[in-house]
């Protein structure tokens, strides 16, 4: 069964307003041991995010001379220093934030997570008001999962229940989260799409293909290895 960000998340979330100030970002991030904060507005809803990188730009660079040898320059390093002044959340707000829902697949998840070089994403009702936090550990988290239960899974909910098919046809092997699929598939195509379901597997590490095809000239081309790996469609 896939699993949704809802699955994940931490719904104990600490968030503040634009208005709170740098130190009581600073302490609170030192109490909760959190690395980041949503910043709501009014009703609740998420508007930008503040995060200990944000923060630190304070030290590293709002003493650090304008006109200093070897600056980048630009527009992006105007910003920087802009951050640097700032004694708000406000101020120091990445915005607009990069949010998902709760019903998004954790692949999507994943994959905002390293397009957009985050570390946590709000996750935000249609509303857009904040209902939870997900974070790198907690898409990890979904591949602790013992290598019986991901093979009782494939048997019983991919090639049975899914593809309608006999799982005494197949030779199912999972170590460490590395399946191995062993026996004879009826069309290349079928074949493929058993790999593609058993990737998605949750707690999957890699799919192995050691599936054999009707033609001769497809068994070579049916052979591949697949990692599971973010983002995926």
């Amino acid at each position: 069964m896939k699993s949704t960000v809802k699955d994940v998340m931490t719904t104990h979330v600490i968030s503040v307003t634009k208005d709170a100030s740098f130190r009581t970002m600073a302490a609170a991030l030192r109490e909760h041991r959190v690395s980041a904060f949503p910043v709501v507005d009014e009703a609740g809803k998420v508007i930008g995010v503040v995060s200990e990188a944000d923060m630190l730009a304070k030290q590293a660079l709002d003493s650090e001379p304008q006109g200093m040898p070897g600056m980048i320059a630009g527009l992006l390093r105007r910003r920087e220093h802009e951050k640097a002044r700032g004694t708000t959340a406000g101020d120091l707000m990445t915005s607009p934030p990069v949010t998902v829902a709760p019903d998004d697949t954790l692949e999507r998840a994943a994959r905002l997570m390293y397009t957009r070089k985050v570390k946590r994403l709000p996750v935000v009702d249609e509303g857009g008001h904040l209902v939870g936090i997900i974070g790198r550990a907690d898409l990890l988290a979904s591949f602790d999962r013992s290598d019986e239960d991901i093979r009782r899974e494939i048997l019983d909910q991919v090639i049975r229940h899914d593809l309608h098919t006999d799982p005494a046809v197949f030779t199912i092997e999972v170590k460490n989260g590395i399946v191995t699929l062993e026996g004879a598939a009826e069309t290349k195509e079928f074949g493929h799409e058993i790999v593609h379901r058993v990737r998605h597997v949750q707690g999957v590490v890699a799919a192995r293909d050691r599936l054999t095809y009707p033609h001769p000239a497809q068994i070579r081309a049916g052979r591949f290895d697949v990692i599971a790996r973010f983002p995926v469609d």
